[in-house]
């Protein structure tokens, strides 16, 4: 008979029951490199301001809930004794949580907090309209003498999946990956960092360009192999420099160097990070600004604005959790949401010994009255939805992820996992004025302990250690879906062309006989091997592949559409490598086959898949390669909500593998065979390893053509 048991509280890399032989068996994380002494700093002042709201309480050790017994498919077979464990709700609350004193004093210095990042300083690097403009120029559209360098490309004429500009130029960046340690939100913790900045360095380039980025893997205390991604740039004619270990190369092994070049395909706004295990919610991330057409007028670019969910666990401990036969550890709650990696936290609900600095500081901003401001807002979190805004001014949305569309004014905006915004905010209060930005997440779209992610904009006379008395918006927190397809209309039109094939793909999850908590496409959980990158072999010929990896072949199609339907309760940010999507529709329920806008639907490379919902897209298939498909909630890729889709295998055999791809993987070998290495979640860190671009040999192959 099944049984659902609850146990003493489990700990992390607690023994679990070995599941069979094709999915590997969770191994404990690797135990934290040593600590400094650390003692807990409990703030002084327990006066709190008058719009205060405690935090939730936090169990210290939640009971172990585990199963065992027949295979549990989706909601319909899921006992009522486990649908409260595996998907609870996160705190509602839009008020401002406890602290004490004034949230305008910062309680550490920014290299405390954020190392060698200025991301969040009122001295924060501001932008001109592209690298080389004369300063002052970004409320023009006027081209200077010599031209753009994009030359006579516009937001409206232009074409950019057919008619990119190439300059020439070379954009060089060196980035160093490594551990240390940092107090973002005042609670003092190892994190990863590139740099020695969280976030990371910003990428900055004008469209056309080429950005060449050398990083040397110098992560120790334990070792552990690392890959980039550059979030939603095509790589068209370059899928090797995709950055998906496993995919498209082998992950870049400690002590190595690999140098990254891709072009600035895209214009707008975008970010980089990790795509190895987790890694990124450990804080290997940063953002990408390219320059390009101006679609809007604006006073003063103020950059980059990181919105992120904040995990005081490190993250090899909470994959071990996701993937371990504890239930209730499968989606873990964040411990805080920070605003440009910057935060403050209650010190005096710290339950160990973490050293914990009361108002450590939150991001500021710096506003001039009757001026505007274009603000680059980027989810990068681990998990959770995000809706931001900021008190008594409304938001200009001029671009979702890298698509420029026709502006619109909202109050708050909506970002999942992955997505990004760019809007223009008008300064319309007094000069004396300071009031809050904030970033929450809804109960229903993130599990958190604080929701509530704050900074702070001062106007040109406020006092700016002052903290502001601004009241929040209204905001529905039972959305979880971007605003409606009707009203995000992209500036140049496209319309999409006759649609060869329509796969549907169902989504859901399981509890499988190990119990074993795994999310699946289809039916089958994805698993990948870091030292068989799936790309060469299907260059090498190969056309079937083993079911785990979730390899869909659409063969020499030119263009197809992909039904998703997501039979599971939670909201889904699904993300797409090498394009960017037509959004044909989304919605709740099945699709009716109806499109929202038929001459030119929007276009993303993220879109928010309902509870209960479908998305339907469209893709055209003009970039041969192999692309990544997956949800970007970090947790439900490590366990398996991911499939590859194979493009254009007519074309593929032309394209050829860089000797530097071949390098990673002899040296990503030779780590692994060194000695036995953690296999977490769904990459695969294999010992013994034959050419890696010889057919491989697996039992269970399957081919799926479509």
């Amino acid at each position: 008979m099944p049984e659902v048991s609850a146990g003493p509280p489990g700990r992390p890399g607690a023994a679990a029951p070995a599941p069979p032989a094709h999915q590997p068996a969770p191994a404990p994380a690797p135990a934290p490199a040593p600590a400094p002494a650390r003692n807990p700093v409990n703030p002084s002042n327990p006066e709190t301001t008058s719009n205060a709201v405690a935090p939730p309480s936090r169990p210290s050790q939640p009971a172990r809930v585990s199963y065992s017994g027949a295979k549990i498919v989706g909601t319909a077979q899921l006992p009522a004794s486990l649908s409260t464990v595996v998907f609870p709700q996160g705190a509602a609350s839009t008020g401002i949580p406890k602290h004490s004193g004034s949230l305008g004093i910062d309680g550490l210095p920014q290299s405390k907090t954020n190392g060698k990042s200025l991301l969040g300083t009122l001295w924060a690097p501001k932008y001109d309209r592209y690298i080389g403009d004369a300063p002052g120029q970004c409320n023009s559209t006027v081209a200077p003498s010599g031209g753009f360098p994009w030359g006579d490309r516009t937001a409206s004429n232009t074409n950019p999946y057919t008619s990119a500009p190439v300059t020439g130029v070379v954009r060089s960046y060196t980035f160093e990956i490594s551990r240390g340690y940092l107090a973002p939100d005042g609670v003092e913790l190892e994190v990863l960092y590139v740099n020695g900045a969280y976030p990371g360095p910003t990428i900055e380039a004008n469209w056309g360009d080429t950005i060449q980025v050398t990083v040397t893997n110098s992560i120790t205390g334990p070792e552990e192999g690392t890959a980039l991604h550059w979030h939603g740039l095509l790589q068209q004619a370059s899928p090797f420099e995709d950055g998906v270990p496993g995919i498209t190369q082998c992950p870049v092994a400690p002590g190595q160097t690999f140098t990254y070049t891709f072009n600035a395909d895209l214009y707008g706004t975008s970010w980089y990070h990790s795509h190895y295990s987790a890694q990124s919610a450990g804080g290997v991330l940063g953002a990408i600004i390219i320059h390009g057409p101006q679609n809007a007028v604006y006073d003063e670019d103020l950059g980059p604005v990181i919105l992120s969910d904040y995990f005081h666990e490190d993250y090899n401990t909470l994959v071990a959790d996701v993937m371990s036969t504890d239930l209730s550890k499968i989606g873990p709650f964040s411990d805080n949401n920070l605003i440009n990696g910057k935060g403050f936290y209650d010190c005096s609900s710290m339950e160990d010994n973490s050293t914990c600095t009361p108002n450590a500081g939150l991001s500021k901003f710096q506003f001039n009255s009757g001026e505007s401001y274009r603000l680059r807002l980027i989810n990068a979190g681990a998990a959770a939805t995000q809706l931001f805004s900021i008190d008594n001014h409304t938001l200009t949305v001029i671009a979702y992820d890298f698509v420029p569309i026709q502006p619109y004014t909202t109050d708050v905006v909506t970002l999942g996992v992955g997505q990004r915004a760019d809007v223009i905010v008008h300064a319309t209060a007094s000069p004396s004025s300071a009031v809050w930005m904030r970033s929450i997440i809804p109960p229903r779209c993130g599990r958190t302990q604080q929701p509530v992610g704050l900074g702070i904009v001062y106007y040109q006379n406020a006092n700016t250690t002052s903290e502001p008395t601004s009241q929040a918006w209204p905001i529905d927190e039972t959305q979880c879906a971007n605003d409606p397809l009707s009203q995000t209309v992209p500036y140049v039109p496209i319309t999409p062309p006759h649609s060869s094939t329509t796969v549907q793909v169902d989504l859901n999850f399981e509890i499988n006989a190990t119990g074993h908590f795994l999310w699946t496409m289809d039916g089958s959980t994805f698993r990948t091997d870091y030292n068989d990158p799936i790309l060469p072999l299907a260059i090498a010929g190969n056309d079937s592949f083993p079911e785990e990896w979730n390899v869909y072949n659409f063969g020499s199609n030119t263009s197809f559409t992909i039904v998703v339907n997501n039979d599971s309760p939670l909201v889904h940010p699904m993300h797409i490598h090498g394009h960017n999507m037509f959004v044909l529709n989304e919605g709740n329920g099945r699709w009716d086959g109806s499109v929202v806008n038929p001459s030119n639907p929007m276009r993303r490379d993220v879109v928010q898949l309902r509870p209960g919902g479908y998305m339907a897209f469209q893709l055209n298939a003009d970039n041969p390669g192999v692309w990544p498909f997956h949800c970007h909630i970090a947790w439900h890729v490590s366990a398996g909500l991911y499939m590859n889709i194979l493009e254009r295998t007519d074309l593929l055999p032309a394209v050829e593998v860089p000797s530097s791809v071949s390098n990673l993987c002899n040296a990503w070998s030779a780590f692994t065979a060194e000695g036995p290495i953690d296999q977490i979640d769904s990459g695969l860190r294999k010992r013994s390893h034959s050419h890696h671009l010889g057919r491989h040999k697996h039992a269970n192959i399957v081919r799926r053509t479509l």
